[in-house]
């Protein structure tokens, strides 16, 4: 068919660069693993795959821990942490919360659970 076209050259028809993979490669290949990192949105409507795969996924992000970011560690250890590290006094809520924390420490101490 692109031989009968009389627009542009007879390279833009042409595969160029666009090859297919052997055969032998594509049973090589892990399946779901495949694409690139964060290339499928979980709630894409355009998303192309499959049902089963949607599920696995799923079913794969459930039992995967949520990721905590290194500060929010550290300031569920002492409210007060990201305030001092930025070279700000910390809230009046971040101080009523590490003095909240210390009392319940006290108090896990005192029955001897911490």
């Amino acid at each position: 068919m692109s031989g009968t076209s009389n627009v542009g050259g007879a390279g833009v028809y042409e595969a160029g660069d666009q090859r297919n993979v052997k055969d032998s490669e594509v049973d090589q290949a892990e399946r779901y693993k495949e694409g690139q990192p964060n290339s499928h949105k979980a709630q894409d409507s355009k998303d192309e795959r499959s049902i089963a795969n949607k599920l696995e996924r799923e079913s794969k992000r459930q039992e995967e821990p949520k990721p905590i970011s290194k500060e929010a560690k550290e300031s569920q250890a002492d409210p007060t942490l990201p305030a001092k590290k930025h070279g700000n006094e910390p809230s009046k809520g971040a101080k009523i919360d590490a003095e909240i924390q210390q009392e319940e420490d006290e108090m896990l101490r005192k029955k001897g659970i911490k």
